[in-house]
């Protein structure tokens, strides 16, 4: 019954999303396959040359991602069933871009800015949580973690502008 009023919404169908992987899966193979070659895939005269094993392992995944890939026509008109409904990828992508924007930010502005503007705007933003408790809390985290990592431990992680000018 819930199958059905899934299938009834509008939506991404799994039919379309396995034709998306298997022909990334056989990509994937076909790169392996053809840098393998470039090695060497043959058997020379003291045994097998450097990409023979990944050169097979390379055309296993492409026959594998083929065979996935035909099936997925088979049942292209057939099949109706929604994979991931508009709202629910909606919800996805409310925690996958700020994460992907913070993995950014650590690269270019260091871990603990990014961690606590990351952790603040999130509080606020999905949390609904004050401003006031929001910041409060993504700094505390940020200077606790460099309290820790930094200074008791001595283990360094990205930094940036900021930990520069306070000498780190």
């Amino acid at each position: 019954m819930a199958h059905d009023h899934e299938s009834a919404q509008a939506g991404t169908r799994t039919v379309l999303v396995e034709l998306t992987v298997a022909a990334i899966i056989f990509t994937l193979g076909a790169l392996v396959a053809y840098d393998s070659h470039q090695l060497g895939s043959g058997w020379a005269s003291d045994g097998p040359q450097s990409g023979y094993f990944p050169f097979y392992i390379g055309l296993f995944t492409c026959i594998c991602g083929a065979m996935v890939f035909a099936q997925g026509l088979l049942r292209l008109k057939t099949e109706q069933q929604v994979f991931v409904t508009t709202s629910q990828l909606k919800q996805v992508l409310v925690i996958l871009l700020p994460s992907t924007v913070y993995v950014l930010g650590v690269q270019l502005i260091g871990i603990y800015v990014s961690s606590a503007l990351f952790i603040a705007l999130f509080m606020r933003l999905a949390g609904k949580y004050s401003w006031l408790r929001s910041i409060a809390v993504g700094v505390g985290v940020s200077v606790s973690a460099f309290v820790m990592f930094e200074i008791w431990f001595k283990i360094p992680l990205p930094k940036g502008p900021l930990e520069s000018l306070l000498g780190y």
